[in-house]
């Protein structure tokens, strides 16, 4: 039994030795496939990251950023930063809240005292009957309007200047109702017309004559010289290219809308083709609200501009100061032009607008 067991017991041994050697290499082999699995498919990783990465951007911290910063990419080609979007004038800096025109009772005893001045006092009674018809009419409307205080106020909020696919697209994408004035179709920008149709509202941007300082004038730009047939051809141009639309501001014209023989050829023929003017007010000599009385249309006026400076927290301010202005009077009209950082804030600053409406222009609660 002992030699037995002594010859066993050696190749019990070798037996054992080579089960734990096998053991070793199955475990090497099995951590060593691991570890190839696991560099290829960091590797495969890596390889889709540089493949999705832009090539003119070396780091981003999300998706944001970059949308961002192509978005910055795409309005420095498209602004010239030498050239001013609008003239810019003093009344750029000022709020305007345009005072209330006299009441129709005033105007009706001013007329009867001119009248019994001169002793034609039968004629009194026509003078009344005749006021009283523009009662209704669409000028005496807005003095007469009065905030309930209760109903939400309206905010206008319009962008001129707008001239490509790109700007409107930024515009749109804001989130919220905002009116796009375009420019008439130039050399410059063919399409200007054209992109306005398929919006559901939009509204002209009609260029008119600037001081001499201004030294960007658009072409075919409206002039104190001009005949009234002149303006007229404009006026049916600017409706053949854009038959939906009603109303129309202006791009610059600081001399012209304060030019009174200019600004009333203009209303003849904006009330022949169905336009209503909105006074941008970048003149406090403006003459608007003259013309709208004349011509029994609604004076319409912008209360600020909101982005004389293109810095973010000058423009949320400016914007602040026309929700304040909405909130005392029922609506406020501001206008900014689309710069990026215009767009920037606008679209980053929806939290201010609660309780608010924001409205196309012919939303306007005294019209």
């Amino acid at each position: 039994m002992t030699k037995k067991t002594r010859k066993k017991s050696p190749k019990k041994t070798k037996k054992n030795g080579s089960i734990s050697k096998v053991k070793l290499i199955n475990i090497f082999l099995l951590v060593f496939l691991f570890a190839f699995i696991a560099s290829a498919l960091s590797y495969f990783i890596m390889q889709n990251e540089k493949k999705d990465t832009p090539k003119n951007i070396v780091e981003e911290k999300s998706v944001k950023q970059f949308q961002e910063k192509k978005l910055d990419e795409f309005f420095k080609l498209e602004e010239n930063p030498k050239d001013a979007f609008e003239e810019y004038t003093q009344e750029f800096n000022k709020d305007h809240i345009d005072k209330p025109i006299k009441t129709i009772k005033e105007e009706i005893k001013k007329k009867q005292e001119e009248i019994v001045t001169i002793e034609e006092k039968p004629l009194i009674k026509e003078v009344i009957k005749e006021e009283k018809k523009d009662d209704k009419s669409q000028f005496l409307k807005k003095s007469l309007y009065k905030y309930d205080g209760v109903s939400k106020p309206k905010i206008v909020i319009m962008i001129d200047d707008v001239s490509s696919t790109r700007q409107k697209k930024a515009i749109l994408d804001i989130g919220y109702k905002v009116n796009m004035a375009f420019l008439p179709p130039t050399k410059g920008h063919p399409n200007s017309a054209k992109l306005a149709q398929d919006l559901p509202f939009h509204m002209i941007h009609f260029p008119m004559q600037a001081s001499s300082k201004f030294k960007g004038p658009e072409k075919n730009t409206l002039k104190i010289t001009h005949s009234y047939e002149h303006i007229e051809q404009r006026v049916k141009d600017l409706r053949k290219w854009y038959p939906n639309a009603v109303f129309t501001n202006n791009h610059t014209g600081s001399v012209f809308t304060q030019n009174e023989e200019a600004m009333d050829k203009l209303f003849r023929a904006l009330k022949k083709y169905n336009f209503i003017f909105v006074d941008s007010r970048t003149t406090a000599k403006s003459v608007a609200k003259k013309m709208a009385k004349k011509y029994n249309m609604p004076y319409i006026v912008r209360n600020t501009f909101i982005d004389n400076k293109k810095e973010y927290a000058y423009i949320q301010n400016q914007l602040k100061k026309a929700i304040k202005i909405a909130k005392k009077r029922g609506y406020a009209i501001a206008i900014g032009h689309p710069h990026h950082m215009t767009i920037k804030v606008l679209r980053e600053s929806k939290h201010l607008l609660k309780g608010l409406e924001p409205i196309f222009v012919n939303e306007l609660p005294y019209l």
